[in-house]
């Protein structure tokens, strides 16, 4: 199973790539790991058509068979031990990817939160897409070793 991050935003953030690789190099030999950049939709006052128009750029990279989860302020709060679950299934389902989507500044439209097979929140607050995305792949490096094995995770 690989792991893949869809994400819309300009990207060229030193200290979240620097931490995203530090992470993403202690998991990559139990679960494969890719970053997809979109390019954000240029925003002339419509903020809807923004969504939509980034929402279809992050649906043309989800392929039949992935599992796509949805980060959102506005999703489901997930203990450690529950996203480890959310692996483990995703393994037992015999997924090829587990995909998760950062949307825009203006977040996920309506079409991508319905596409969904999970939507969650790393925090109740907004984050910061790129914090968003460092917290992301500390956890998923957190669950990987839960899973396979590693002293990071202490219960």
């Amino acid at each position: 199973m690989k792991c893949v991050l869809l994400r819309v935003g300009k990207g060229r953030c030193a200290w979240a790539d620097t931490a995203t690789k530090d992470f993403t190099r202690r998991f990559q030999r139990t679960l494969p790991w890719e970053e997809i950049r979109l390019k954000p939709e240029p925003e002339r006052g419509d903020i809807d058509r923004v969504k939509v128009a980034e929402g279809e750029r992050v649906l043309a990279r989800v392929q039949r068979g992935d599992l796509l989860v949805v980060l959102d302020e506005r999703g489901e709060s997930l203990t450690t031990d529950d996203f480890e679950v959310l692996f483990a299934g995703a393994l037992r389902d015999g997924r090829s990817r587990v995909v998760f989507a950062i949307g825009g500044p203006h977040g996920h439209g309506e079409a991508v939160r319905q596409q969904a097979a999970r939507v969650i929140a790393l925090s109740p607050m907004v984050l910061n897409h790129e914090l968003a995305r460092v917290i992301l792949v500390e956890q998923i490096y957190r669950v990987s070793t839960m899973m396979w094995g590693g002293g990071y995770h202490h219960v």
